[in-house]
């Protein structure tokens, strides 16, 4: 008797137990394959980030707070863009591009402010202001470096996280469909 009620069960595709099982069936490859894309996509993205900075070989300076190593993960991508943050401040005099003057007087040889025809000081665009410009174009792309580490690893996690969630959901509804 309880062989046929056991096929019986089996048989009525309807019952909301089947339908509970289509889910959870549903769900569970769904969960896979999200987590399985997410995890390769972590992958390809932390390589992509390394091999893009291995190609710039790039070395840290000596006062870099990791002296001498190559750029090429998120800690000595941080490194580098903190050391060029700190060169630019000290030939600035610790000012920030948008704490400096556009234009500056132009000096000659001597160190005299150069004059107009009026008396006036010919201004000139500020060179250590403009000097920002790559300094920070230098710093946000190591910056991205990192985020695109950070964001990799976001991805393998929740992948992973994922890629579980759906081996149990297949494993409960194996266990389900069994009793």
């Amino acid at each position: 008797m309880t062989a046929t009620f056991k096929k019986e069960q089996l048989v009525m595709a309807d019952t909301p137990d089947m339908k509970k099982s289509v889910t959870l069936l549903l769900a569970g490859i769904l969960a896979l394959v999200v987590g399985f894309g997410a995890m390769a996509g972590g992958v390809l993205g932390a390589w992509y980030t390394w091999d893009q900075a291995a190609a710039q070989e790039i070395v840290t300076p000596d006062d870099a707070a990791i002296p001498g190593a190559e750029v090429r993960g998120p800690f000595t991508m941080w490194a580098q863009a903190d050391i060029i943050t700190h060169h630019q401040l000290e030939n600035t005099d610790g000012l920030y591009y948008a704490q400096m003057d556009r234009l500056v007087p132009q000096v000659d040889d001597s160190g005299e402010v150069v004059l107009d025809e009026n008396g006036e000081a010919v201004m000139i665009p500020n060179a250590a202001r403009a000097s920002w410009m790559n300094a920070t174009t230098l710093v946000t792309a190591l910056s991205l470096g990192v985020v695109s580490y950070a964001l990799a690893t976001f991805a393998l996690v929740v992948g992973l996280t994922l890629a579980v969630t759906g081996y149990v959901f297949l494993y409960i509804r194996k266990r389900a469909v069994l009793l």
